[in-house]
Order: structure tokens, then C-alpha cells, then sequence
């Protein structure tokens, strides 16, 4: 059975997420079998196993530091708020049930069988589990009944690391606070403190350290430097959806939804030298882009009725006329259409009409792995690999369709081959997550908007790749790009924490 070691954090994007996935790429570096576990995430970047089964994306990204394929039991509740009040939950990878807070926070207990049957089939099979917490410990409102922190750490005899974020200030009230608010028990089970995302040198914190040792009985583990890593993030605390300028020649403007969903489709655009991306919410801010992008949506109704009441409907349909072009996936697929139509609740609203598709949404959720390439238009012949998570089921009255997939299964090889998505007049659509990822979509839409915009471009293959002044974009292959992030992360919190201590508190020698 694997030996297990927990982090958790003073409050959400503390970077415990981020602590996660270096110590599970430095113990897979150090020869060990190790595997990420979070009971239960609560976030609208989702991702599809090879068997078709929905879990975080934090944790699939930890798998890959880990050395792993994502795996359901990794994440056994996800929740994905779909209201202000309520989230879709989904358990070992399907979907449970559509609760609100107060039901959620009633019925979760019941689900911990479910926890702990995942966390033992995970820790057969590896020699380290790295068990992430979520949001704070310390929130005493609801300590009964958690089985995401101390009282998960309890149930599975684990001892914890506690992280601060000291970026914008306040780490040591963060940290005390947390300790203090805790029972003696739960005290107990800390191990140490670390303290994250600090600028400058490690010395002048010798004084603080040493008082908030003294304060707490706690050892600090490690002060971990800033690092400018490209890791996906999670939920909408991430910097990545701040981005709201940029100095490319490209420019293409991404609306952020009230329920955005998967923005990390777009974590490898921002790698181009070409193309530059940033996060919209007013019309006022849209200016003149190459391309809009209206992304996937948990809510997809209530993000179109807010597109209209901001304004942003009128003022996309305008620039699209003057020449911008337009680009919808899952959710933002479904805007663009004529109709939609939840026969749930009994919604229906019109889309923006640039698409001959109309969407019912359904109780069953597609969620599966696809490869293939684009069909169509402009980026024909363009190669990617991603994963559908959707409810609605699109039918569409034109014959131009945007990719020809085939749908994969884990160990089965390739099944059968669909038409995905719908083109129009420089407008697409796709229901096709990470779609940008293998790197070739990138390539041929730089080539595309460069040449429209009549600029200076150097075809991909003639490009090199040392000289800064050639107009050129070479195809990247985004997972190959995130081993390297893994590796630089892994470097900078070994370089920077007691790895030893923690190595004890594993009882590995």
C-alpha cells in the first residue's frame, strides 16, 4: 500500500495545486511509482479520460507530471458550478446529480465510501500518493462532515504540508490563522508549513520564519521562489484569465462567460510568437480583433442571455461584419446557431444566427477522447486531438462541417469516425476541447490571419526557429512543451524545500 502525503492551503490559489504537481514529478524523477489524488475538486476545466470519464483538470495535469495516464479514480467528485448556488455533480466520472450548496453539503458524507474506494485502488498500484486539499482547512463552518481536508487527512492517516501564498501579502496571518483555527488534533497533523511565490531573497524573511516557528511548533519546509512556469490552472482564480493586452500582430479576443468553461484550450496559444490572446468581458474592450472566440460554457443559456444584456452580442455580430472572424467551441459552438432548447427547464433562446445548427440539451453527457483533422475552409488539413464534454446534441441543415474525428477508446483502439462541427461564412464551430494542443491548427491560422492582414510571413518549414525577425510559426506539440514546464517547476521546488523531511515523513529513507 502506498504511503501518502497531503497538501493543503490557507485558501484557494495558495498553489497547492501547482506544490502537487512538482512533488509528484520530483518523486517520479527519484525512481518512485506515484500517483496525484483530490477527493473532491470544484472547477469548470474538466477533462476525459481514454475511457470516456470526466474528472479535474488539475489532476489530469498532475497525472502527466506523475508520469501517468489521467485516471477517473484520481478525482472521484467534481463539482461544476452551473448557478450561483449549484453545480453538477459528478461522481466516479458520470454524472450524479445537479445539487444546490445545502443539499451538497447535506448528502456529501454519503459519498465517502466512494473516496476512500478510489484512494485504496490508487495506492496498490503506486509506492506515493500526493493527496491535494481543497480551499482551506480552517473554514470552521464546515468542518463537520469535510472529506477534503483534516478530516480526509484523518480517515486516510496522512500528514500534511500547509501552504501560504505570500504574493499578496499577509503569508504569516495566513498561516497562523490556519493553525490556530484548527483543533489540537488536527494541529498535529501538520508536518510543516511552506510559503509560496516569493519575489526576492529568502534572508529577509529569517526573522518571520523563525517568529511564526515559535508561534506555531511548526517547522517551515521551504520558501518557494516565483516561478514562471506554464501549468493549466484550475478554476477562475487563474492569472491566465487576466490577460487583457498583448503586442503580437495577431490579435485574437477571447470573450470570458460568467461560466466559462475549459479556458485551457487556450494555455498554448499564448506560447505563439504570432498570435496573441486576451480575455474580454465588455464591448467597449473588443477593439478589432483577427478572430473572436466564444469558449465552452457550463451554462450556456445564461452566458448568451449575458452576452445580450452586456452588449457583446451586438457589438461581435458588428465586427464580424467588418471583417473579424468568429470561433465557438462546446458552449460558444451553440451561441453561434439559430435555436436552443433545454427541454428541462423549459428554456429556449435564439443564438446569434451565424450557423445553420440548432442544440437540444439532453440529460446524457458526451465524453470522449477524438482525433482527426479539420474537414474544411480555411485550416483544412490542420491534425488534432482533443475531447468532447457536452450535453447538447446539434443537428445542423448545411453540408459544410468543421472536422472528420475518430472517437478513441482506452486499449480498443479507434471505433468509429463522425463529423464534428459546422463552417459558415469565416465563422466555425466545434464541440472539440484542446483542439489547438497537437499545434498544427496554430500553424495554419498564423498563416491564414497574417496573410489577411497582408503582412510579412514565412511559411512554417522555411522558418528558423533562432531568428526572431522571420514571420514565421513552427508547429509545437503542447504536451511535449508541458514535460519541459514539469521539469523546470520540479527543479524549483526541489532547489527550495526540505525534500528530506518529507522523505521522513513518508517513512522512505
Amino acid at each position: 500500500m502506498a504511503k501518502c502525503i497531503m497538501v493543503q492551503g490557507t485558501m484557494s490559489g495558495a498553489g497547492k495545486s501547482l506544490i502537487v504537481t512538482a512533488l509528484c514529478r520530483i518523486f517520479k524523477q527519484d525512481g518512485y511509482r506515484v500517483a496525484p489524488f483530490k477527493s473532491q475538486n470544484m472547477a469548470l476545466n474538466s477533462f476525459v479520460t481514454k475511457d470516456g470519464f470526466e474528472m479535474g483538470r488539475a489532476q489530469a495535469v498532475q497525472a502527466y507530471a506523475a508520469g501517468l495516464e489521467p485516471d477517473v479514480r484520481m478525482n472521484p467528485i467534481l463539482l461544476k458550478p452551473s448557478s450561483e448556488t449549484g453545480s453538477q455533480v459528478i461522481l466516479n466520472g458520470r454524472i450524479y446529480a445537479q445539487l444546490g450548496a445545502v443539499d451538497y453539503y447535506n448528502r456529501k458524507k454519503q459519498l465517502l465510501p466512494e473516496v476512500v474506494k478510489a484512494y485504496e485502488s490508487l495506492a496498490k498500484e503506486n509506492e506515493i500518493i500526493v493527496i491535494e486539499g481543497a480551499g482551506s482547512p480552517a473554514e470552521i463552518n464546515l468542518r463537520k462532515d469535510d472529506i477534503v481536508n483534516m478530516g480526509l487527512a484523518e480517515v486516510l492517516d496522512a500528514k500534511v504540508l500547509l501552504v501560504g501564498d505570500i504574493d499578496p501579502g499577509g503569508v504569516f496571518a495566513q498561516l497562523y490563522g490556519t493553525v490556530m483555527l484548527l483543533s489540537e488534533k488536527e494541529r498535529e497533523r501538520i508536518a510543516g508549513l511552506i510559503i509560496n511565490k516569493f519575489r526576492g531573497d529568502p534572508k529577509l524573511l529569517k526573522p518571520g520564519l523563525k517568529q511564526l516557528t515559535e508561534l506555531t511548533g511548526l517547522p517551515v519546509f521551504g520558501v518557494i521562489p516565483f516561478t514562471s512556469v506554464k501549468i493549466e490552472e484550475e478554476d477562475s482564480l487563474s492569472d491566465e484569465l487576466k490577460i487583457t493586452t498583448h503586442d503580437k500582430p495577431i490579435d485574437i479576443a477571447i470573450i470570458r462567460l460568467p461560466f466559462i468553461s475549459n479556458y485551457t484550450d487556450f494555455t498554448v496559444i499564448e506560447q505563439s510568437k504570432l498570435m496573441g490572446i486576451r480575455y474580454v468581458t465588455e464591448s467597449l474592450s473588443l477593439g478589432r480583433p483577427d478572430l473572436i472566440i466564444l469558449p465552452g460554457s457550463k451554462s450556456t443559456i445564461n452566458d448568451l442571455n449575458w452576452l445580450r444584456e452586456t452588449g457583446l452580442e451586438q457589438a461581435i455580430l458588428a465586427l464580424y461584419q467588418n471583417g473579424s472572424e468568429l470561433l465557438g467551441i462546446c458552449g460558444g459552438y451553440q451561441m453561434l446557431g439559430n435555436r436552443l432548447l433545454d427541454p428541462e427547464t423549459c428554456e429556449e433562446a435564439e443564438g446569434l444566427g451565424l450557423l445553420p445548427v440548432d442544440t437540444e440539451f439532453l440529460s446524457k453527457k458526451t465524453t470522449r477522447q477524438v482525433i482527426g483533422e479539420i474537414a474544411q475552409g480555411s485550416f483544412a488539413g490542420a491534425k488534432i486531438k482533443g475531447y468532447e464534454i457536452h450535453t447538447g446534441r446539434t443537428t445542423f441543415a448545411g453540408e459544410r462541417f468543421f472536422s472528420r474525428l475518430r472517437i478513441e477508446s482506452a486499449g480498443k483502439g479507434s471505433e468509429s469516425e463522425i463529423e464534428d462541427g459546422c463552417i459558415g461564412e469565416n465563422v466555425y464551430g466545434t464541440y472539440v476541447h484542446g483542439l489547438f494542443d497537437s499545434g498544427e491548427l496554430i500553424e495554419r491560422m498564423t498563416e491564414h490571419f497574417m496573410r489577411k492582414r497582408g503582412l510579412p510571413f514565412v511559411a512554417a518549414k522555411a522558418a528558423s526557429t533562432d531568428n526572431e525577425t522571420e514571420r514565421g510559426e513552427k508547429s509545437r506539440d503542447f504536451r511535449a512543451f508541458q514535460e519541459e514546464q514539469y521539469d523546470i517547476l520540479a527543479d524549483a521546488v526541489r532547489n527550495n524545500i526540505d525534500l528530506k523531511r518529507i522523505y521522513r515523513e513518508l517513512h522512505i529513507n
